[in-house]
C-alpha cells in the first residue's frame, strides 16, 4: 500500500465552487423565534390570529391610505381567487402576456376563465396598454379581463392601465408577483408573492392590495370556506389561509427590509458594475438602482442564450430562463388563442437569469462576468 503513484491530484479546478442560479435567504430561527414565543404565549396557530393579522396590517401601510391586503397560501391562488371574486362571464377570455411565469395562465384557467396571449414591448417585456386597445377588434371572443405582468419586478405604467380600465370597461388586475419593493399603489388590484425566490420571501404565500374593500372582502371569503361574519358557508369556496407560523416568518422579514433591500442594491451595483465593460449584456431599466428584485434577468444578443447557457454551464455558474420560451408554448395552453409575438420570441431567445443572490461576494460576481466574457467573445 505503500507508495503514490495512484493517488489522484487534485487540482484547485476540482475544489470549484458551483455558482447556483438563486440561492434565496429567508429570516433565520433567530428572528422568527421571538415571533413564535409570542403565538405559543397566545396559543393560536391559524384563523387570523394576532401575528397574521399584525403582518397584514404592517404590509397595508407600505400602500396608500385604505388599501386592504388579503393574504393567501401562494399568489397563484390569490390571482385565482380575485378573478372569481370580479364574478366575471364564465369562459371570457382574460388578455395575458405571453411573456410571464405560467402561473399567470394557471390562474386565469383555474377561475374558468381562458387567457389569450398577446405580445409584450420588446424593452420594458411588459404588455401595453395600447396593445390592448388595437388588437380588442380582433379579440377571439369576449374580453373581460386584463392582467398585465411586472416582468421580474419593474412596475408597469400603472395610469395607462387606469386609463385602458376606464375606457373600456375591462377588469385590470396586476400580477405583480415579483414587485414588492416597487408595489405602493392598489387602486388597481395587485397581487404579490411571498415566495421563498422573492425579495421579502416567507416560504409560500402571497397577497392582494386593493383599495376596493368589497372586493378585498369577497376575496377573503374565498379563502375561507365561504364564511363572512359567521361559520355558515354563504358561497362555494375554498381554505387558503394562512397561519400564523407564516405571519411570524413575515414579520421577521419585515423587520429587517430596509437592512435586506440595501444588501440587494449593493450586489445589484456589483453586478452592474462588473458588467461595465460589457455592453451585449443589458439590465432591466432601474434594475439594482431604483428598484430591487431577487433574480438578474439580462438580455443578450438576439439567439445567444444556447451558447451562454453551455459556456456558464461548463465553468459551474447556473443561469435560469424563468419565463422560458413563453406561456404559448407549454404544451398545457396549446388549445388557446395568441397574437402574433414576435417580441416574446425574441426574448425567449435572448433573456436569461444570472446567478444571484442577496449576499453573492464579489468573487462569485467576478467569476460570472469572466464567463460571460468568454462566452460572448466565442459568438
Amino acid at each position: 500500500m505503500g507508495g503514490r503513484s495512484g493517488a489522484v491530484r487534485l487540482t484547485p479546478e476540482v475544489f470549484r465552487e458551483i455558482v447556483p442560479a438563486a440561492r434565496p435567504r429567508l429570516p433565520g430561527a433567530d428572528a422568527v423565534l421571538p415571533y413564535l414565543r409570542r403565538m405559543d404565549e397566545a396559543r393560536s396557530y391559524s384563523n387570523f390570529g394576532p401575528l397574521l393579522t399584525a403582518f397584514e396590517a404592517r404590509l397595508a401601510e407600505r400602500f396608500e391610505t385604505g388599501t386592504r391586503i388579503v393574504t393567501c397560501v401562494n399568489a397563484t391562488q390569490v390571482l385565482t381567487l380575485t378573478l372569481q371574486a370580479l364574478d366575471l362571464p364564465a369562459d371570457s377570455f382574460v388578455i395575458v402576456p405571453s411573456y410571464t411565469f405560467v402561473a399567470t395562465a394557471h390562474a386565469v384557467i383555474a377561475a374558468g376563465l381562458k387567457p389569450w396571449f398577446v405580445d409584450v414591448d420588446i424593452d420594458d417585456w411588459m404588455l401595453q396598454p395600447d396593445t390592448v386597445r388595437a388588437g380588442l377588434a380582433a379579440a377571439p371572443g369576449p374580453v373581460s379581463a386584463v392582467i398585465p405582468v411586472a416582468a421580474f419586478g419593474a412596475m408597469p405604467d400603472l395610469d395607462g392601465w387606469k386609463a385602458l380600465r376606464r375606457d373600456t370597461g375591462l377588469a385590470v388586475i396586476l400580477d405583480g408577483a415579483a414587485a414588492f419593493d416597487q408595489a405602493r399603489q392598489s387602486d388597481i388590484p395587485v397581487v404579490v408573492s411571498l415566495h421563498a425566490t422573492k425579495v421579502l420571501g416567507i416560504g409560500e404565500g402571497g397577497f392582494l392590495a386593493t383599495g376596493d374593500e368589497d372586493l378585498a372582502a369577497r376575496v377573503r371569503q374565498l379563502t375561507t370556506f365561504g364564511f363572512r361574519g359567521s361559520r355558515a358557508a354563504q358561497i362555494v369556496a375554498t381554505n387558503a389561509k394562512l397561519s400564523e407560523y407564516a405571519g411570524a416568518v413575515g414579520l421577521a422579514a419585515l423587520d429587517n427590509w430596509d437592512s435586506d433591500r440595501l444588501q440587494y442594491l449593493r450586489t445589484s451595483r456589483l453586478m452592474r458594475a462588473a458588467m461595465t465593460y460589457l455592453p451585449e449584456v443589458r439590465f432591466q431599466a432601474g434594475w439594482g438602482v431604483d428598484w430591487v428584485t431577487s433574480v438578474c434577468s439580462v438580455r443578450l444578443p438576439d439567439g445567444t442564450t444556447d451558447h451562454v447557457e453551455q459556456t456558464l454551464a461548463a465553468a459551474d455558474i447556473g443561469t435560469r430562463r424563468w419565463w422560458d420560451q413563453g406561456c404559448h408554448t407549454n404544451t398545457a395552453f396549446a388549445g388557446y388563442p395568441c397574437d402574433a409575438l414576435p417580441a416574446t420570441e425574441r426574448l425567449g431567445q435572448s433573456v436569461i437569469g444570472l446567478p444571484f443572490a442577496i449576499d453573492m461576494d464579489e468573487r462569485q460576481i467576478s467569476r460570472i462576468s469572466g464567463a460571460l466574457v468568454t462566452a460572448l467573445a466565442g459568438l
